[in-house]
């Protein structure tokens, strides 16, 4: 099947970065070592060339992932080898962040890259029932990362069908912990919002659908497609909670144009080197610090903080301090990294804190 591939969002400026001899091509599936690709003369299963071993060697951000455009080189027999990944434009990156043994936040120092070249960022969080309401903290989460892949988050509050009363309170409240963000109900197996969603992929951008499992990624893909191009499975009914029915990252061309990204769903989101994404999503509480008195406030119990005040008054939920918090402490963390004069000072700091536990016995069992 033959591709126009400016319609999967190819450009000649793109075209300037191909190297001599290769030909383009979009990656719509990763597996193990190969990728398929989409490429003018149809879709091609290319297993990965000795250059993108080494690059990916010593960085994983450097695989091949879905939305990315690559180079391909022809083999015999009409196969293809994937011999470099483009410049990407955009990239939803999360950081490789587990749990620790005391319930903390901890990196394995490597990032994943879970769409490439992606025009907007649609953050699924489901709400099925007037006693439930959205995890506010994943979806502040998401939309920093979104924020800063350089796409524009947009907040879908799916399965609304299921939501019996107190919708318009729920927005509010989503609205309030995505700021500057476009926030929609949807519900896929009513049409109710599909076209509307549909309206971001005008001509040929490109979107990625992130949220946890059971939050009705695949059926709104289908929806969007008009056809069961992804297969579903239905939550369970204890507790609303879904399975993983996508295992794969998969690029979707729509027959109405425009190109989405199905995802798997995801438990655990860590920020990955950060630089506006946070403040981007807490602008309401930088607005309220620049009113601290002092310019270095940490909105703890310095005299004089807008932000402990407004939380006192009701204006800022205490909830969304606590976030802010967390989401500050984690991008310190991945900062420290790859910052060696920032990660002395943080070691610095924790060598005076257990100085100071020793010598008050607050560490003695």
């Amino acid at each position: 099947m033959l591709h126009d591939l400016s319609l999967l969002g190819w450009t000649a400026s793109r075209a300037a970065e191909l190297p001599d001899g290769a030909v383009p091509g979009r990656v719509s599936r990763v597996d193990r070592g190969a990728a398929e690709v989409i490429a003018a003369d149809g879709q091609h299963n290319a297993r990965y060339g000795a250059r993108v071993r080494r690059a990916a060697a010593q960085d994983p951000v450097a695989l091949p992932c879905v939305g990315d455009w690559v180079a391909l080189r022809a083999l015999p027999e009409g196969r293809y080898e994937l011999d470099g990944v483009l410049p990407r434009t955009t990239a939803f990156v999360r950081g490789g962040v587990s749990r620790d043994s005391r319930g903390g936040l901890s990196g394995d120092g490597q990032g994943q890259v879970l769409a490439a070249n992606v025009d907007i960022v649609f953050v699924a969080e489901p709400s099925m029932h007037s006693t439930d309401y959205a995890d506010l903290g994943r979806i502040e989460r998401l939309v920093a990362l979104a924020w800063e892949s350089g796409g524009t988050p947009v907040v879908l509050v799916t399965k609304a069908d299921l939501f019996e009363q107190g919708l318009d309170e729920l927005l509010t409240d989503v609205r309030a912990a995505a700021p500057g963000v476009d926030v929609h109900a949807v519900s896929s197996l009513r049409g109710e919002g599909v076209e509307l969603v549909r309206g971001y992929l005008d001509g040929s951008r490109t979107a990625v659908i992130l949220g946890p499992s059971g939050a009705g990624k695949s059926t709104l893909v289908n929806a969007l497609a008009g056809d069961g191009v992804m297969d579903t499975q239905q939550v369970r009914a204890a507790d609303g909670r879904g399975r993983h029915t996508t295992v794969h990252r998969e690029l979707i061309p729509l027959a109405g144009g425009g190109l989405v990204i199905d995802t798997p769903g995801i438990r655990r989101v860590g920020l990955y080197e950060m630089s506006e994404g946070v403040d981007l999503v807490f602008a309401d509480l930088e607005e309220l610090a620049s009113r601290c008195r002092f310019q270095d406030c940490g909105h703890d119990s310095e005299p004089g903080c807008a932000v402990l005040a407004a939380v006192d008054s009701g204006e800022l939920p205490e909830r969304r301090l606590q976030s802010w918090r967390k989401l500050q402490r984690e991008a310190a963390w991945m900062a420290a990294r790859t910052d060696a004069r920032l990660r002395k000072d943080l070691q610095n700091r924790w060598k005076v804190i257990h100085k100071e536990m020793r010598r008050s016995g607050r560490n003695r069992p």
